[in-house]
């Protein structure tokens, strides 16, 4: 009773679109068919933790969207153009427009062939304007896809009437393009509308209805609104689950969904038994080994990783790391991801001989299937220089030499970050000049992946640097060298840089590395009673530390 009222609640939060009227026609004999779930492209989604690449490594963002959701009215369809994927350590959950296009797999898409009978030239043109929009949303001429769309609706609403199904289906396409352009405002009242609609012409316990309830619900994840996506979500699975069974794809990608919800409202223990049974309903259909499954026990892994069940998470990406190696081999960037997820879990547990030799087998990898220079390799030795760091600190109270020669191995690792992420960074400041009208999806992506290496290397570098201090002085009052302060102050200048250039936004993730660089410089400075360095004194140090720490926390309770 408490879910229905709520759902209503939700329908009844944003009134009608002033073009709406109460006018209803009577349904025509419908069928219902969903399109399959398509996995996105590795190299296009990747997803920042909160502690860069510690536990969930390079990644595609493992939600599964229900990717241009087709329900077939006759000839009315609801195209959920749902390609953005919530992952619970994303922080920012950015929806990407370029992304969102690209992620696409064209193959899942259909166009409106239902063999309807077009009654009247509004029919006609209402079937022609939803495939152009579909058509130029797919390669990313938004605007274009707006116009199209907005027709759709005017055409549907004159050739079926004001409150037909396929009002709804162009009310919904139409949201879900205003929700790819983060024009939220104007989506809401679109996506209620369709639900009316669908209720009106189905009944409030239609498959129709469960499938833009579960739309509505992503629209909502997006946002971190997550009662309200919850509420849409458990609405969703209810409808699902009667009409379709609890043993249906369909009732277990809604249940994932919600476990996703519950995750990221704190609710480990519901969030992880709702995912296993979504995990389970995959496996006793045939589907343990599909990429759906996979990115499922991935998320449960996260959940044990937050839980400190680290053993448990352990054992899970073992088992995926096997499916992946058996399905796909080590000549695939999937079978990478799965590899270095247990890598650094395994370095979270201390098995850091395992770690480092399954992190330098993803670094081979890498170095076959990408260029020299790409990013990911970056990253990749990011994470081997931390292992060995690790390895260092077990060393240096019994073999000196051996201690001197990880620093120094550890060194060269983050130096050839340094140096990648510093190419990537520069590509992507050239094309923004010379482009104008802002960078490529990929471009963006994989600059802000930069800065983020680029930073916490140079923090690694300078904590480095101490330590190779406190080994050759063997206890004595320290006076920080050159090599230290200098690390740090390049990690600082290097963001002032790239936020002068507008690269990196209003990230809370790039501010916390930030941060940490202006904290251990700060310290330095503060230990040796140096008041000035490089033209920085130490009180603005201290006082621009403040700044970031608020800048942090305002963000954070906004998001929250």
């Amino acid at each position: 009773m408490y879910l229905r009222k709520a759902a209503v609640s939700l329908l009844r939060r944003v009134r009608l679109p002033s073009h709406s009227i109460s006018t209803s026609v009577s349904p025509p004999t419908t069928s219902m068919a969903t399109a399959t779930p398509l996995p996105f492209s590795l190299s296009r989604k990747i997803q920042f933790p909160n502690q860069f690449y510690n536990g969930s490594s390079w990644s595609t963002t493992y939600a599964d969207p229900p990717v241009w959701t087709i329900l077939s009215i006759q000839a009315a369809i609801i195209l959920g153009i749902n390609v953005h994927s919530v992952f619970a350590d994303d922080g920012s959950n950015e929806t990407n427009t370029e992304s969102d296009v690209q992620g696409v797999n064209i193959s899942g898409l259909h166009k409106i062939e239902d063999g309807s009978v077009i009654s009247n030239v509004h029919t006609s043109k209402w079937r022609i304007f939803t495939d152009n929009g579909r058509d130029y949303f797919l390669q990313g001429k938004l605007e274009e896809a707006e116009k199209f769309f907005l027709s759709a609706i005017q055409e549907a609403k004159e050739g079926f009437g004001e409150r037909d199904p396929h009002v709804a289906s162009a009310c919904n396409n139409l949201a879900e393009l205003y929700r790819v352009k983060k024009a939220f405002d104007k989506a809401e009242p679109l996506y209620l509308d369709a639900i009316r609609i669908l209720e009106e012409a189905f009944g409030s316990e239609d498959i129709r209805v469960g499938v833009a309830l579960h739309n509505l619900g992503q629209f909502y994840l997006v946002q971190r609104k997550l009662e309200e996506a919850r509420v849409c979500y458990e609405s969703a699975l209810k409808i699902k689950g009667r009409v379709l069974g609890r043993g249906s794809a369909d009732y277990a990608d809604t249940m994932y969904h919600l476990g996703t919800v519950l995750f990221l409202q704190g609710r480990l223990n519901d969030s992880e038994v709702i995912i296993q049974d979504s995990i389970r309903v995959l496996e006793e259909s045939g589907q343990g080994e599909s990429m759906a499954c996979i990115r499922r026990l991935r998320y449960l892994a996260q959940i044990y990783i937050k839980s400190n069940r680290i053993s448990e998470a352990e054992n899970m990406e073992r088992k995926v790391l096997h499916i992946m190696e058996l399905s796909k081999g080590w000549n695939s960037l999937d079978t990478v991801v799965a590899a270095e997820g247990l890598g650094l879990t395994l370095q979270s547990s201390g098995s850091l001989k395992e770690a480092q030799e399954l992190l330098e087998r993803c670094l081979d990898a890498r170095k076959t299937l990408l260029p020299e220079d790409h990013i990911q390799i970056g990253a990749n030795m990011l994470h081997i220089a931390r292992v060995v760091m690790l390895n260092y600190n077990q060393l240096r109270g019994m073999h000196v030499s051996d201690a001197i020669a990880e620093l120094d191995k550890a060194k060269g690792l983050l130096n050839n970050a340094i140096r990648i992420a510093g190419k990537v960074i520069s590509k992507s400041k050239t094309q923004n000049k010379k482009q104008g009208y802002g960078l490529s999806g990929e471009t963006r992506r994989d600059g802000y992946a930069a800065v983020i290496i680029l930073l916490q290397s140079l923090n690694e570098l300078g904590l480095l640097e101490i330590n190779r201090q406190e080994l050759q002085e063997s206890g004595a009052k320290l006076s920080s060298t050159p090599e230290v302060k200098n690390a740090h102050f390049e990690c600082i200048s290097a963001y002032k840089e790239l936020a002068t250039e507008r690269l990196i936004g209003d990230s809370t993730q790039v501010k916390a590395e930030y941060l940490s660089c202006l904290k251990h410089l700060s310290s330095l400075l503060d230990a040796e009673g140096t008041t000035e360095y490089r033209g920085t004194t130490l009180q603005e140090l201290k006082d621009e530390i403040k700044r970031v720490e608020d800048d942090i926390s305002q963000s954070r309770r906004h998001k929250s």
